[in-house]
């Protein structure tokens, strides 16, 4: 495989919010390595294709296509490529009064210095656009800034969406938690929606994205799967099952369990006894 590498790289400007010290492309060779060593500005690479080994700060973190890695300042690092599958990664270094507080939004963190992301090719392109727009005029830097902050917007767009993602796990499992206290009272989807302090349509779409069935879907089933139990104790009309699981009408239940079960609750009691009295008679 022919290795090579394309770069740019300029003078370090520190004293601006947010500059470009050095951007490029390199395609590796296979052990190809680069320290132990360290930088005096932040690094990023995006692994665009291939493996390699990053170590830093006494871990080893083994990557491949679409993950990112990143070098602090002033931290001692080494990074290989793989030597049968060697990688291809894209780099931008920069610096400046903005570039610790950037990083920090991002999720990159100096304990865990690496990132994966949805691969959709807006990092390489914009990686590359930085690169496209490298050079030594006023203009150019303004352009590689340009480019640097939307890259940098990326980052910190995707941990905005994980924190969602985190979010919509802790609202849900309330709205779940509220479910199984509750089943037994009149409750509707809205009492549901406001315990978990969501709108009813963000509680219906997490419901669907992680339960695969809607907050009142959810509510029926968890009722109808409570009903079974009692049903099986035989100790309560069906009536009395109804409303012990938060139905008022026991037409309304009857009607609910069959199209869950595919079954009457009568005939479920009888089956469900049958069951029981042939298991004794083993």
């Amino acid at each position: 495989m022919d290795a090579f590498k394309y770069s740019f790289k300029d003078t370090l400007k520190e004293n601006l919010g947010l500059a470009v010290y050095n951007t490029g492309y390199q395609k590796c060779t296979g052990r190809y390595t680069w320290g132990p060593a360290l930088r005096d500005h932040y690094l990023v690479h995006y692994v665009a294709a291939g493996k390699g080994i990053y170590s830093c700060g006494g871990e080893t973190h083994r990557l491949e296509q679409g993950d990112l890695f990143l070098v602090y300042p002033s931290r001692v690092v080494a990074y290989s490529a793989d030597e049968r599958e060697p990688w291809e990664y894209y780099w931008v270094g920069f610096n400046g009064t903005e570039a610790r507080r950037m990083i920090q939004l991002t999720g990159f963190e100096e304990a865990h210095p690496v990132l994966r992301l949805p691969e959709t090719g807006e990092i390489r392109e914009l990686l590359l656009s930085i690169y496209r727009s490298s050079g030594n005029t006023p203009a150019a830097d303004a352009e590689m800034a340009g480019y640097l902050y939307l890259f940098l917007a990326r980052l910190i767009r995707e941990r905005g969406n994980a924190a969602s993602t985190d979010t919509q796990a802790e609202y849900l499992t309330q709205a779940i938690r509220f479910v199984q206290r509750n089943f037994a009272s009149d409750i509707t989807v809205q009492h549901i929606a406001d315990y978990a302090g969501v709108s009813r349509s963000q509680l219906y779409r997490a419901f669907l994205s992680d339960c695969g069935v809607s907050p009142h879907d959810f509510l029926q089933k968890y009722r109808i799967n409570e009903a079974c139990s009692l049903l099986r104790g035989g100790r309560l009309t069906v009536a009395e099952v109804a409303a012990s699981v938060g139905f008022n009408d026991p037409l309304y239940f009857s009607r609910a369990f069959r199209r869950i079960k595919g079954i009457t609750p009568t005939d479920y009691r009888k089956q469900s006894t049958a069951g029981d009295t042939a298991e004794k008679s083993r």
